[in-house]
């Protein structure tokens, strides 16, 4: 019998949670990527399948802010970013997903800095 890697299990929790987590028109899903080097932070409609507003550490108008990709600070800027982006499109309401990752570190400071930048989930 083979072992699975922690990412075969990170993707087998995030199917877990995407069976009875869905976003709306009226209620988006705020989806966290972690990758090794950068954070990825998608507001999704899955009625309609389109991306409404995004955010990443690869963005160069993002990346002054950043002492580094993949830190607890990008996280926080990440989070500030989502959350000002999609209350200028009217997003006030969103469901968090936080994409087979543990509510900790990086996934936790997105979420923190998003609600401290007045998205309510």
């Amino acid at each position: 019998m083979k072992k699975r890697s922690r990412n075969d299990m990170r993707v087998v929790r995030h199917e877990r949670l995407r069976r009875t987590l869905s976003g709306t028109a009226e209620r988006p899903r705020l989806s966290v990527f972690r990758s090794l080097k950068n954070l990825y932070v998608q507001v999704i409609d899955d009625e309609a399948g389109r991306t409404l507003v995004s955010a990443s550490t690869l963005e160069r108008d993002i990346q002054p802010e950043l002492k580094g990709h993949c830190n607890i600070e990008a996280a926080k800027v990440i989070g500030r970013v989502i959350a000002e982006r999609a209350k200028s499109k009217g997003i006030n309401s969103v469901v968090f997903d936080r994409g087979g990752h543990a509510y900790l570190g990086k996934v936790m400071a997105i979420a923190e800095a998003a609600r401290e930048g007045g998205l309510v989930f």
